[in-house]
């Protein structure tokens, strides 16, 4: 009989899953997502449902409220995004089964129900955009108890608590709610309480510093004297410590005064090692010296641990070596100490010519070439203007002996051309004269015109070469010094020689009678002439280093005529006491 029952039983059971059980296609009934009941529908109408409407919402903005201030998002705007296909799954997962198993879940989802929250995303940049836009007007940070002083009395400001958002909460909760399918409502959003760090009591021994700091002066040593810092000068060098700090420094424009006026007490500017010529002619070196200068980091770290012992207060002037830009063994290092090559040039000319030689030689004078480097003239000088110092003088100006603002730099560089000649440096770049000038050596003039005439050449040496600028009354010599390398150089120079005739140019002159001709003596006329130079040098061992020629084309010089213009009479005329031509017939 029990057993007949237990049989009723489980058949009633049976009975009941299968009525129960429905279709597997369907989510079961009871079952909502998102607050939205979708019992009994397919997975695809399901689906369908929620996305059209979450659609319809996408930019429908939230209301969302923090610290008074509204603020306003749409889904869309910050990329929130809902996965009702994977919440629909899961809702068909829940009531799934072999028949009178998954009748039994489903009744037991009608009578007790289920929201299934769906997977939400949202774009982490355009939120973080969000919350920062909202704190920039949400926040009221705290203000920290800060200390102020009055002359030389230190006293606290207490500090006020603030307010922040509390952004990873509000991020949350935004999203969800973005998420949902409730519009038209204001959500809150939570702010965090910001209370003071920095409190009265904790500044209470910085102000106990402080006044012992001000009580007094401060005597600071070096050597046998001492430097008094008065309170008031203590307190305008005194950086109060800002709001939330309790360290005390000294700085600003105060303690930049008074260290100033403590560094002229001490301060000995270094002196760098430098070349002298000696009584010999020769480069020496001139010792560098070490000089001494105001620490002022370290002086202020005394200045602050002598002030707060009470008593007597000393400390010191902290003094650190200045060290010279180019020591001694940096310029003896250079190997300037002998002549390597040199010559000479004489000069005349008009006192504009003669100032501009003198200018562009201090120009150059002095200059130092590392090995390796290469001079250049125009690099050196810069332009030769008027507003450097410049005048105007006789410069050849395309091939013509005119007056042109610089006249007479070209002295300068065929001088320089010609030490550097001598010293068998490789020149990498010379142009002679348009015109042939004879008091220049033969061959081995050099012109410069800024900026596309320059003179170059290079240091090959392994020691630094030293240029120096010698001006007399009447010469200019250029000594190359470093260290010589012991050269031998061999030149010859091909004599100068015409390379065409010379031109005429011819002048109508109505002073002279048709058919006469007047060569001008004062106008220097000459053919176009041409010559070189060959220069080898060889190396100490009788290597050739360098076999160079340089061939120098001077333009012609036109022989100037007059050609007379003025027609003879006709017939034989007298003329009378008045010098005019009287017919005779």
């Amino acid at each position: 009989m029990a057993l007949a029952a237990l049989v009723g039983l489980l058949a009633t059971a049976v009975a009941v899953g299968f009525a129960y059980a429905g279709s597997a296609a369907s989510i079961p009934r009871g079952v909502r997502i998102a607050g939205i009941g979708i019992g009994g529908m397919s997975a695809d109408a399901a689906v369908r449902a929620l996305q059209q409407k979450s659609r319809r919402l996408a930019d429908r903005p939230v209301t969302f409220v923090a610290g008074g201030q509204r603020f306003k998002f749409t889904a869309r705007q910050l990329g929130v995004t809902v996965g009702w296909q994977a919440a629909v799954d899961e809702a068909r997962r829940g009531g799934a089964g072999f028949g009178p198993v998954r009748g039994f879940r489903r009744l037991v989802l009608r009578l007790s129900g289920r929201d299934v929250s769906p997977p939400i995303r949202s774009l982490e940049v355009n939120v973080a955009a969000a919350l920062q836009a909202m704190a920039a007007k949400v926040d009221r940070p705290h203000v920290p108890s800060a200390i102020v002083l009055k002359g030389l009395e230190p006293s606290i400001v207490p500090g006020t608590p603030g307010r922040v958002l509390d952004t990873r909460v509000a991020a949350a909760t935004i999203v969800s709610a973005l998420a949902s399918f409730e519009r038209g409502r204001t959500v809150e959003l939570p702010l965090r309480r910001d209370g003071v760090r920095v409190t009265v009591a904790s500044l209470a021994s910085v102000v106990e510093r402080l006044r012992t700091m001000l009580s007094a002066p401060v005597r600071l040593r070096f050597a046998a004297a001492y430097a008094a810092v008065t309170p008031r000068q203590l307190a305008s060098m005194i950086e109060v410590p800002e709001p939330g700090s309790q360290q005390l420094r000294i700085g600003g424009p105060a303690a930049d005064r008074v260290f100033g006026q403590l560094s002229k007490l001490v301060d000995r500017p270094a002196t760098d090692a430098r070349i002298s010529l000696g009584a010999d002619g020769l480069p020496a070196v001139v010792p560098s010296v070490n000089g001494r200068t105001l620490d002022r980091a370290a002086t202020a770290k005394s200045i602050l641990q002598a002030a707060v012992v009470p008593g007597e207060r000393v400390g010191k002037l902290v003094i650190s070596a200045a060290v010279p830009a180019r020591t001694t063994v940096e310029v003896q290092a250079m190997g300037i100490k002998e002549v390597v090559g040199s010559y000479e040039t004489t000069y005349g000319g008009i006192a504009n010519r003669l100032h501009n030689v003198r200018l562009v030689a201090e120009l150059i004078d002095d200059n130092y070439i590392a090995p390796g480097a290469t001079f250049s003239f125009n690099r050196t000088t810069g332009e030769r203007s008027a507003a450097k110092g410049f005048l105007v003088a006789p410069v050849i100006i395309n091939g013509e002996l005119q007056s042109g603002i610089g006249g007479g730099v070209c002295q300068v560089s065929t001088t320089l051309f010609n030490a550097a000649f001598e010293s068998g440096l490789p020149i990498t770049e010379r142009t002679n004269h348009a015109l042939y000038i004879s008091h220049y050596p033969l061959g081995r003039d050099a012109t410069v015109d800024y900026p596309s005439t320059d003179l170059q050449f290079r240091n090959d040496t392994s020691h630094w070469l030293w240029v120096r600028a010698f001006i007399g009354n009447s010469s200019l010599r250029m000594t190359i010094f470093g260290t010589s390398p012991q050269r031998r150089i061999e030149s010859s120079t091909t004599p100068l020689h015409a390379v065409g005739a010379v031109p005429v140019r011819r002048i109508p002159d109505p002073l002279l009678p048709k058919g006469e001709k007047v060569v001008d003596g004062s106008i220097p006329f000459s053919p176009p002439l041409a010559t070189s130079v060959h220069r080898v040098v060889y190396s100490p061992a009788g290597k050739v280093l360098y076999d160079s020629v340089w061939s120098s084309s001077y333009r012609a010089q036109p022989k100037v005529v007059h050609v007379g213009t003025k027609p003879k009479p006709a017939n034989k005329a007298a003329a009378d006491k008045s010098g005019k031509i009287i017919a005779l017939h």
